[in-house]
């Protein structure tokens, strides 16, 4: 019988191991050439060695907590993680054996998954404890956006922190907030030579001529055939008096009502795409670990696949806006299309050479909010969700303007 929670267990030597094979583990797993962290960065992360930490990042891709790793040996110190169940089954369980070793412990999201929170709480109020946490709660698909930050995770930070104060009253837990930003390797000439090659390959799978379009009209126009492409699939009259704001959303909600109806789960039609989404990706997680939350007992590997098919469709078209691209058309903004244009299209997709860099606003602790938490605790947790999001957006906007367009914005000439 399997484990429903599983702690981590830390193994020194494969830590040290991971420490000294980094850069060729996450250059050989996910083309990632390197973490740049600032000397001035480096130094504050350091001053941090032996104090209690809540790491929160933002969450674009897959892989913030290889590069939150990276954090925390810059600080001299190792992190905890919250790992999805499922992912402790790849690999016949080898994946979550070795990553429960460098500090990951499953949780199964969505459910009442108490071992996680106990899990949580006990390593912050641990001497040194570390924990990193994602806000948003899933991936967003988009670096330079944020998606609605969960209040749960500022509350476990809370939990913590009246844990750790009962063992010390002056005990205190610093809050880290990071940005991490993607920027694509490469010269311009040569990623943009790569983009338009690999949006041809989509072209010519779709049988699209792209004529004389410039770069931004050709993946406006493979946006537009697969929307289109998917009314007709589910038998929606396309309404050319909307836009195409417009009509993506009704798709996107068509395919996630889709997704819901087969496997039998009620997530409220009227709510919007994000908890819905959300709300979906926490049954079928549930499902892949071997512990289908109520209602999701009797769904088939079948019908599993199914609706995994339909959320990651709605995804593509959670993350292709327009305005987005043609705004501010950077290498990294194109790619990000080609990844959903090529899991549609084909199925699957790879990571691109990039490197992470990551950026920190001023550090503060999570003790300067406790005489507020204790006397509204809800208020607080949401002040201290909206301070968080508030220090990722500034970072964010900062960071948009580190990288540049390949061509001249809004020209869809």
């Amino acid at each position: 019988m399997k484990n429903f929670f599983i702690p981590p267990k830390f193994d020194a030597p494969l830590a040290w191991t991971f420490d000294l094979g980094f850069p060729l583990i996450t250059k050989t797993m996910f083309n990632l050439e390197r973490v740049v962290i600032s000397h001035q960065d480096r130094t504050r992360l350091r001053s941090l060695s032996n104090k209690n930490v809540i790491y929160f990042s933002n969450h674009p891709t897959t892989i913030e907590p290889p590069v939150a790793y990276h954090v925390a040996n810059a600080m001299g110190s190792r992190f905890h993680f919250m790992a999805s169940r499922n992912v402790f089954d790849w690999g016949a369980g080898f994946v979550g054996e070795v990553i429960r070793r460098v500090g990951a412990f499953s949780v199964l999201a969505g459910g009442a998954d108490k071992d996680a929170v106990k899990m949580s709480r006990n390593i912050l109020s641990s001497p040194g404890g570390k924990l990193a946490i994602y806000p948003e709660g899933m991936c967003s698909g988009e670096n330079d956006n944020l998606l609605p930050f969960l209040p749960g995770t500022a509350q476990i930070g809370f939990w913590g922190l009246e844990d750790l104060k009962k063992k010390d009253p002056d005990a205190d837990i610093v809050v880290v907030p990071a940005f991490v930003k993607y920027v694509m390797l490469g010269s311009p000439s040569y990623l943009l030579f790569h983009i338009r090659e690999s949006i041809s390959r989509i072209e010519n799978a779709l049988n699209l001529d792209p004529g004389n379009r410039n770069l931004l009209r050709r993946f406006l126009m493979v946006g537009r055939y697969l929307l289109e492409r998917t009314e007709e699939e589910y038998g929606i009259e396309p309404d050319t008096d909307q836009d195409y704001d417009f009509r993506v959303g009704r798709v996107r909600h068509e395919t996630l009502n889709r997704a819901a109806k087969i496997l039998n789960l009620d997530i409220g039609k009227e709510s919007n795409a994000i908890d819905k989404i959300r709300e979906l990706f926490t049954a079928l997680d549930s499902i892949e670990a071997g512990f289908p939350r109520k209602g999701c007992e009797h769904v088939t590997k079948e019908f599993y696949q199914l609706a995994r098919a339909e959320v990651e469709k709605a995804y593509t078209f959670l993350v292709t806006k327009p305005d987005h691209l043609v705004s501010w058309p950077t290498a990294e903004r194109f790619i990000e299309w080609l990844y959903r244009y090529e899991i549609v299209v084909f199925g699957k997709t790879s990571f691109r050479s990039r490197e992470a860099h990551v950026y920190f606003p001023e550090f503060f602790h999570l003790g300067d909010y406790y005489e507020d938490y204790k006397k509204d605790k809800r208020k607080t947790v949401a002040n201290l969700t909206k301070r968080l999001r508030n220090d990722l957006t500034i970072l964010m906007k900062q960071a948009v303007k580190t990288t540049y367009p390949m061509v001249t914005p809004e020209e869809l000439g």
